[in-house]
């Protein structure tokens, strides 16, 4: 006999967990939620929550051992306790457990893999769920790419990064998006010599390339290396030596260990989409902008979409989609959408980054400020940074705003709405701001395109 829902939930991560929260409370629909591994899903889990608690250790050690002697604190060297830290992020987490009972107290929670049976049921072990409504938010995995080599060799990936009881005498970092980056940071500064090789011209690929250029500085001030490749790794080899990675060039790395941070692939395969017509790809389950996908009444959200892979992203399209299930229609927008990477300094941006600007045809106009001139990072040894502003010449609307410097998350994530309002440079030169902060640096930035009338001519200062 069938089970009929209002609404089934594929997966039980932030998409999920959003959409059957968001069904139950705004449209009183009855939800059954699926889930094959990890109930509340990989943010809280293996990602956001203890990747932060590793950089905040991270962090203190930094300041412990380059700051503090400086500010007249006499302390013994730093040293990671990988065991200790180990306790202590699993301690900040929700056990599986938990996460069962308070989901399964608002939902009907199914554990199993789910394959669909047709356009409307889902099989899980037997047991087949129906529903008018089905939400695919299996979420995704660390992509492998195909090196020769890569096989042998026992790589690393965010999660079992986090789940060592070394600190790594060597790691080789595999691409140099958020991920990779932050996990270089952490490991540098527990102590691991660390290269960082990354296929393009810039580290973020999808950062400004200044603001990138300036984070780059910044890692390679703490002693980690970073390689620019058109290539990348061509081939990885065992030896008693430790591990050989050949980069396209010619150039060999030995390192103790390797880490994958080469992006993600959607976990979809088991779903058997084929047979009930879903376009879907190892990038994602393609999507319109009510998070539709190509078989009415499926839709898709979260890292198992093609679209932005960020927590919060996933949560808005949850929203968007269940919405557009209940007939209140709206359509995903990215327009304004603040990132960042949790480096120290952190990379923050927020609209468009100058080549983009350029590229849809603004006429582009950019100021910029350098933290070191900001009285806060004074206090601090390290002087990278940066603030840059992005207008438009004609209508002085600030197009994208992108920040280099601690804190740069809190700022940029405090802008979106000020730009969605159209702030203009003018507005942001002329604002309050709080001294001696981070954020004064963009008021010193837009006030560099301040305009000034004088005897009836337009100067900038």
């Amino acid at each position: 006999m069938n089970e009929h829902y209002d609404l089934i939930v594929l997966g039980a991560g932030s998409a999920a967990r959003d959409a059957a929260g968001k069904a139950k409370r705004d449209y009183g629909a009855n939800v059954a939620m699926v889930e094959r591994e990890r109930w509340g899903g990989s943010c809280p889990n293996i990602a956001c929550r203890p990747t932060k608690a590793y950089l905040t250790a991270a962090e203190l050690v930094h300041d412990v051992n380059v700051e503090a002697a400086g500010r007249g604190i006499r302390v013994s060297r730093a040293e990671i306790d990988v065991a200790q830290l180990r306790e202590w992020k699993n301690s900040i987490r929700r056990d599986q457990d938990s996460w069962v009972e308070v989901l399964g107290t608002q939902y009907t929670t199914v554990a199993g893999e789910a394959t669909f049976a047709d356009a409307r049921t889902v099989r899980v072990d037997g047991r087949d769920l129906t529903a008018d409504r089905i939400l695919i938010a299996t979420g995704g995995r660390t992509a492998v790419p195909p090196i020769p080599g890569l096989r042998d060799v026992q790589w690393l990936d965010h999660i079992s990064a986090l789940e060592l009881e070394r600190v790594p005498e060597s790691l080789l970092v595999l691409g140099g998006g958020p991920v990779g980056l932050e996990f270089a940071q952490i490991f540098a500064r527990f102590g691991s010599r660390v290269t960082l090789v990354n296929h393009g011209t810039q580290i973020a690929a999808r950062a400004d390339t200044e603001a990138a250029a300036e984070l780059a500085a910044a890692l390679e001030d703490e002693g980690i290396e970073i390689v620019l490749t058109p290539g990348g790794v061509e081939r990885f080899t065992r030896t008693p030596r430790g591990i050989t990675a050949e980069l396209t060039g010619g150039r060999m790395i030995v390192v103790s260990d390797v880490l994958l941070a080469t992006g993600r692939v959607a976990n979809v395969e088991a779903l058997g989409l084929d047979a009930i017509g879903v376009d879907a790809s190892p990038r994602g389950i393609g999507v319109d902008v009510h998070q539709r996908t190509s078989v009415d009444g499926i839709w898709a959200a979260g890292d198992a979409a093609a679209g932005p892979q960020l927590t919060p992203a996933a949560q808005y399209q949850a929203r968007v989609a269940v919405d557009d299930m209940f007939g209140n229609v709206r359509d995903a927008d990215y327009a304004v959408l603040p990132t960042a990477i949790f480096t120290d300094p952190e990379l923050g941006g927020v609209g468009l980054t100058e080549a983009e600007a350029r590229a849809v045809g603004f006429e582009v106009e950019v100021v910029k400020h350098p933290v070191a001139a900001v009285t806060r990072a004074q206090f601090s040894s390290s002087k990278r940074g940066l603030y840059k502003v992005v207008f438009d010449r004609a209508t002085r609307r600030v197009l994208g705003v992108h920040v280099v410097s601690r804190g740069a998350s809190d700022i940029v994530g405090t802008l979106a709405l000020a730009l969605r309002l159209g702030l203009t440079v003018d507005d942001m030169a002329a604002v309050h701001h709080v001294y001696p902060s981070y954020s004064e640096g963009l008021k010193a930035a837009a006030e560099q395109a301040t305009k000034v009338e004088t005897k009836g001519q337009t100067l900038r200062v």
